[in-house]
C-alpha cells in the first residue's frame, strides 16, 4: 500500500495564475508546497487580455523571456468605439510609461496558466491534479487542511499552517464561511465565443484590446489572439440581452452585432467557431481576506468585472504578495495567523477600489472617458496608469474628483480585511 505525505509548509487550492504563482514563489524559497487542481491541465479559460503590470509578476516567476519569444499577440493598447464605429484615440501603454511593461500580450488562458503551473512544478512545488477540495479542515477555530477528492489519490485529509485559497469564482472557502457578498450595482452578463479570420487593426492597434460600446452602457470586447482568431463577448444587463424576443445565444449575439459599426465591420467575413458561452452576476467581494490558518488569493478573494482585464492582474499580484508574507511569517517562526495578513488585505482592498471606480464610472449613464480627458491631459495620465494596473502608492484624488462629477462613484466597502483573531 502507498503511503501518501499529508503535511505540508502551505496547501494552495487551484492551479490558476494566484494559486500558481503563490505555489512557484514559495517553492523557490524553500518551503514544501502542495497545490490541489480540480482540473486537468491545460484548461479551457476566459481572461485572454493582460494588463502591463502583469509583466512584474511574471518577471517575479521568471517567464518574460518566455512570453517574449511567443507568438501571442502584442498588445500596445485599449481603445474605445462608440456604436456609430468612432474610435477614440487609444490609450497607449507606452506614451505614459517607458518601460517594457508597456508591451504586453494576449494569451490563450489554457496556455498561459499552464506555463505558470508548470513554473510552480518546476520550482519543486508538488501538484496533484484533478483533486477537488471538498472540505476545511478545522481544529478550535483554525483552518488546519482539507479535505479532497483525487481522481488518482481518492479521498484524502492533508494538513499545513496555511491554506490559501486560490479556487476562483468558485470561492472554495468563502462559500462555506458566508462571507461572499455580491455588488450591489455591478450585475451584468456576459455572452462570449470566437471568430476566425477577424480582421485586425493595422499597425500598433493590431493586438488592441477593443471595448466597442452598446446600447444601455452595454459592451463588446474584442481581443486578437494567435492563430487567427479572436474573443469576441457581450457583456451587459441581462433584461438587455435577454428582452423577451429570443433565448437562442446565436441569434442573440448576431443582433448585437448590428449595434455596433466597427464589430459589425470587423466580424464581416470571418467565421465564428466553438460554441456560445455565459456567465452571470459575478461581481462580488468576500468580508474578509483571511482567517487563522487561511488565506483568499484571485478571484477566490473577488472580482470586479471584465471590462479592464483587471483579473488576471489581480491574482498575480495576489500571488506575489501572499508568496513573501508568507514565506517572511515562516521565516519569523510566529504562527501564520489571520493577521498575517494585515498588509496584504489592505493593499488587495486599495487596489480593488481604485479599479471599482473606475468600472462604475465606465457604465454611468452620464460619464464618458472623452468628457473627462477633455479637463485636462493630466487626468488621461492618471486614468492610465488605472488601466495599466500602477496603482500601488499613487494618488488619484484628482482623477476621482472630476470622475465624481461626471459619473455616481461608490463609496468605498470595508470588504476583504483580515479577519481579528478571536
Amino acid at each position: 500500500m502507498i503511503s501518501l505525505k499529508t503535511n505540508y509548509d502551505a496547501i494552495v487550492v487551484g492551479g490558476g495564475p494566484a494559486g500558481s504563482t503563490t505555489g512557484a514563489l514559495l517553492a523557490e524559497k524553500g518551503h514544501d508546497v502542495l497545490i490541489v487542481e480540480k482540473e486537468k491541465f491545460p484548461r479551457y479559460h476566459v481572461g485572454e487580455s493582460l494588463m502591463p503590470f502583469c509583466y512584474f509578476p511574471l518577471e517575479r516567476l521568471g517567464l518574460i523571456d518566455k512570453l517574449m519569444d511567443s507568438g501571442n499577440p502584442r498588445k500596445y493598447c485599449v481603445q474605445f468605439v462608440r456604436q456609430d464605429g468612432f474610435l477614440s484615440q487609444p490609450f497607449y501603454f507606452f506614451q505614459h510609461f517607458d518601460h517594457p511593461s508597456s508591451t504586453t500580450w494576449q494569451v490563450w488562458r489554457s496556455e498561459f496558466d499552464k506555463m505558470i503551473l508548470d513554473k510552480a512544478r518546476l520550482n519543486g512545488a508538488t501538484v496533484w491534479e484533478e483533486t477537488k477540495a471538498k472540505a476545511l479542515l478545522k481544529e478550535d477555530e483554525r483552518v488546519k487542511g482539507i479535505r479532497v477528492e483525487s481522481s488518482e489519490f481518492g479521498s484524502q485529509e492533508l494538513f499545513a499552517p496555511i491554506v490559501v485559497d486560490a479556487s476562483g469564482r468558485d470561492c472554495f472557502a468563502s462559500i462555506r464561511e458566508k462571507w461572499k457578498i455580491r455588488d450591489p450595482k455591478l450585475k451584468k452578463i456576459a455572452l462570449w465565443t470566437y471568430y476566425k479570420g477577424a480582421k485586425r487593426d493595422p499597425g500598433l492597434d493590431e493586438g488592441a484590446t477593443t471595448v466597442a460600446y452598446l446600447p444601455n452602457k452595454g459592451w463588446f470586447w474584442y481581443i486578437p489572439l494567435s492563430g487567427d482568431m479572436v474573443s469576441v463577448g457581450i457583456v451587459a444587463e441581462k433584461d438587455y440581452l435577454f428582452d423577451g424576443s429570443t433565448k437562442d445565444h446565436d441569434e442573440i449575439f448576431q443582433r448585437e452585432i448590428q449595434n455596433n459599426e466597427w464589430i459589425k465591420d470587423h466580424l464581416s467575413g470571418a467565421e465564428q467557431t466553438g460554441e456560445y458561452r455565459i456567465t452571470g452576476e459575478y461581481s462580488y467581494r468576500n468580508r474578509y481576506c483571511s482567517t487563522d490558518g487561511l488565506v483568499l488569493a484571485g478571484d477566490a478573494l473577488g472580482f470586479l468585472d471584465p471590462v479592464f482585464s483587471s483579473g488576471v492582474f489581480l491574482a498575480l499580484k495576489s500571488g506575489v504578495m501572499l508568496a513573501d508574507e508568507i514565506d517572511s511569517v515562516m521565516e519569523s517562526g510566529n504562527p501564520l495567523t489571520s493577521t498575517s495578513f494585515d498588509h496584504y488585505g489592505k493593499r488587495m482592498q486599495s487596489s480593488i477600489e481604485i479599479m471599482r471606480k473606475i468600472v462604475y464610472a465606465f457604465y454611468d449613464d452620464e460619464f464618458s472617458f472623452g468628457s473627462l480627458v477633455k479637463r485636462g491631459e493630466h487626468l488621461r495620465a492618471s486614468l492610465t496608469d488605472c488601466l495599466i494596473g500602477n496603482v500601488d502608492d499613487q494618488d488619484f484624488k484628482e482623477l476621482f474628483d472630476a470622475m465624481s462629477d461626471l459619473a455616481d462613484l461608490p463609496e468605498p466597502v470595508e470588504h476583504g480585511l483580515a479577519r481579528a483573531s478571536k
